[in-house]
């Protein structure tokens, strides 16, 4: 499991102190705000959060020492991680960097391929599972379908509902 995950991508410079609009990769900026540090790739180097906001679908965040629009832009295109020991995710959640890879099996153990993306619908997530054959197929992430999720052991239980898997 990586221990810095991306969140979202610096994309402009917000107002005249330095602030610096975030595009979400993630489910809402909001979640975003939540943190006090971000990070650049592998850790490299902190942002100490000191204000942040959201507006619209974007969160406005404002890092100690960046106290200019000369040194927000600068900033520009960084890609944010968070540090995955910082997250508090809910029961039955999961970052999508851990489902991706996970192998997909029946309650009887046959085997339908390996998450390869999570797609976000609005209603629920559609899991895209690619097959041994390169074949892809999509399940949403219902109660009555995905069963089991098991991160530590690189699997996930379904329940292959009539026309999920079928050829045609």
């Amino acid at each position: 499991m990586e221990k810095y995950l991306e969140v979202g991508k610096i994309v402009n410079v917000h107002g005249v102190r330095g602030d610096v609009k975030v595009l979400p990769w993630c489910d809402t900026a909001s979640f975003i705000c939540n943190f006090e540090t971000l990070y650049s790739k592998n850790g490299e180097r902190a942002f100490k959060v000191k204000r942040a906001r959201v507006l619209g679908n974007m969160a406005i965040l404002r890092f100690e020492g960046i106290d200019s629009p000369n040194k927000a832009e600068e900033l520009r295109q960084v890609v944010l991680y968070i540090d995955r020991d910082d997250a508090e995710l809910g029961e039955g959640t999961y970052f999508v960097a851990d489902l991706i890879g996970l192998e997909v099996l029946d309650e009887q153990g046959k085997s339908y391929g390996k998450i390869k993306d999570v797609l976000k619908t609005g209603a629920n997530d559609v899991y895209e599972i690619e097959a041994d054959d390169s074949k892809l197929y999509y399940i949403p992430t219902i109660p009555s379908v995905v069963l089991n999720t098991d991160i530590e052991n690189g699997r996930m239980t379904i329940y292959p509902m009539e026309g999920l898997f079928d050829a045609n």
